[in-house]
């Protein structure tokens, strides 16, 4: 991921607000994971512990193995011994053990500096790294010095969202907010003389701030209650305003405001699983129980964790907190079903709710997503979901853009060519942050139709492009395999919203959603999509 903007500070997430001095540390820049309902002791062992008796005992370097080690981990109350599992990979356990005895003393210089390797570099034995690795570590005064003049410029450098203002994409291109003033209808091929590129950027516009923003963060209030608290007053669920429920459709597609995101994220979820803040519970306790377990996938998720969403600050540092908390949320998850087990696209999901939600809530949010929002298919084997809402996705461009489809035939692109990391990861790494976050809005109001609706949408925007007589596969795939910036974002949503509200065509992707379940029943499938 890369930055997305200015530095404006209104309306900022929870998960990076800190309103504090300056000059003290800021304590949820960088989250690090308080417990729900108490510690708990954590006892660390290994088969072959040769510690001396009265050696200091500290989380061991890359080269060594975990020692006995006794001391608090953010979770619920229990005592629980960290030992290899009956038939769990040795180097697995090495990953994990190693996560776990950094959640209890943390890394130095979090969000601020690279941090070292310890778990890819294990077969590095020698003392230099050892001690690069023991240096890395944090101390008691991590958490309560004052910032550093290079840490301060390190947080005044970030946009909104927490992303260094920097670009790491290569194919920016405009998506332009013309060809959405129409609705979607059957239309025919452009001019043959169009151009077959679209407008490149060279760089990640700046983050405009919301118009009507504060106004509309009031509106939020009053559309909200609060549903229920704990002990200490807090609160637990938000609901919708009875009085104000018919006003949720246009609000959600109007974008939510980041401050009230993560209740309505929730609320969302919710509504679409049914359940309620009861259910919550059993699944954040189900995480903490999950790590505890091996998982197969550990070392392939600790690979996957430093390239996930790595241009923010919370993911920055290696083994920092944000990667800690990632790890530990998709550890858990990949024990969650034995069919889906661990794919790499369910990481940039975790991680966009981790920068709204603790890390029991992102797996309880997970699970709601493979649940109630059909993901369970997407992330199966032969990722039979996302194969589904392809041909869904052909379907509606035949019917409304029979030439663009034509073009596709004519230069063999498949759709799975360019729109599969579209649906794998619900189009973050594809879209400016806060486009995700927009469309996450309507994901988790409207359910699956949504992505269908994008991607039919970016190749709406550019049918002239596939349909001119200079296009060819390279042209067309080099496009719509681009790095994609909205011109108006307003103008794209209500464009989606428009096209999710036209009946007749919801109804024809009901339809080919059962044409499709057809087609794999009687073994047609392979030959049904482009």
């Amino acid at each position: 991921m890369a930055s997305y903007g200015s530095s404006a500070t209104d309306s900022i997430p929870p998960s990076l607000a800190h309103p504090r001095s300056p000059h003290s540390r800021p304590p949820s820049a960088l989250r690090r994971s308080e417990s729900p309902g108490g510690e708990r002791a954590l006892t660390i062992t290994t088969p072959q512990s040769s510690v001396p008796h009265g050696v200091p005992l500290t989380p061991q370097s890359p080269s060594s193995s975990p020692t006995k080690q006794r001391s608090k981990l953010s979770s619920p109350s229990s005592k629980t011994s960290l030992v290899p599992s009956e038939g769990e990979d040795l180097d697995a356990f090495h990953v994990r053990s190693t996560y776990a005895q950094l959640e209890l003393t943390g890394v130095k210089g979090d969000g601020y500096e690279e941090g070292v390797e310890r778990t890819r570099a294990r077969v590095n034995t020698s003392r230099l790294s050892e001690l690069r690795a023991e240096e890395a570590l944090a101390d008691r005064s991590e958490k309560t010095r004052d910032l550093s003049m290079q840490e301060i410029r390190t947080l005044s450098s970030l946009d909104r969202y927490g992303f260094f203002v920097s670009s790491l994409h290569d194919r920016l291109v405009q998506l332009p907010s013309l060809p959405f003033s129409k609705r979607l209808t059957r239309v025919t091929a452009g001019p043959k003389g169009a151009p077959a590129n679209a407008l490149s950027l060279d760089a990640l516009p700046a983050i405009p701030s919301p118009l009507k923003e504060k106004s509309r963060i009031a509106k939020w209030g009053r559309m909200l209650e609060v549903r229920s608290r704990d002990k200490g007053g807090n609160v637990e669920t938000w609901g919708i305003n009875v009085s104000k429920e018919r006003k949720l459709r246009e609000r959600v597609y109007k974008g939510i405001p980041d401050r009230w995101r993560g209740a309505v994220w929730e609320i969302l979820m919710n509504r679409i699983s049914q359940s309620g803040h009861k259910e919550l519970g059993q699944l954040e306790k189900a995480y903490w129980e999950e790590l505890e377990k091996a998982s197969t996938y550990d070392i392939q998720i600790d690979l996957d964790v430093p390239r996930t969403i790595n241009g923010h600050i919370l993911f920055r540092t290696r083994y920092g907190s944000g990667q800690r908390s990632l790890f530990r949320v998709l550890h858990a998850f990949s024990l969650r079903c034995s069919h889906c087990g661990y794919v790499q696209g369910m990481g940039p999901i975790a991680a966009t709710f981790l920068c709204y939600f603790q890390p029991e809530r992102v797996y309880a949010s997970l699970v709601r997503l493979h649940d109630s929002y059909l993901m369970h298919t997407i992330f199966s084997p032969g990722f039979p979901g996302l194969l589904e809402a392809i041909y869904v996705q052909e379907r509606t461009i035949e019917f409304m853009m029979p030439d663009v489809y034509a073009a596709f035939k004519e230069h063999t692109i498949s759709t799975t060519s360019y729109a599969t990391k579209w649906y794998i990861t619900l189009f973050a790494n594809s879209v400016p942050f806060q486009t995700q976050l927009r469309l996450w809005d309507a994901y988790l109001f409207d359910g699956q139709d949504v992505f269908v609706a994008v991607a039919v949408a970016i190749v709406w925007v550019y049918r002239d492009q596939i349909t001119s007589s200079s296009a060819s596969f390279e042209t067309v795939l080099s496009l719509l395999s681009s790095f994609f910036v909205p011109e108006d974002e307003d103008s794209l949503l209500f464009w989606i919203e428009n096209m999710l509200g036209d009946k007749k065509l919801r109804s024809r992707m009901d339809q080919w959603r059962i044409d499709w379940k057809q087609l794999v029943a009687t073994g047609q499938d392979s030959k049904a999509l482009l």
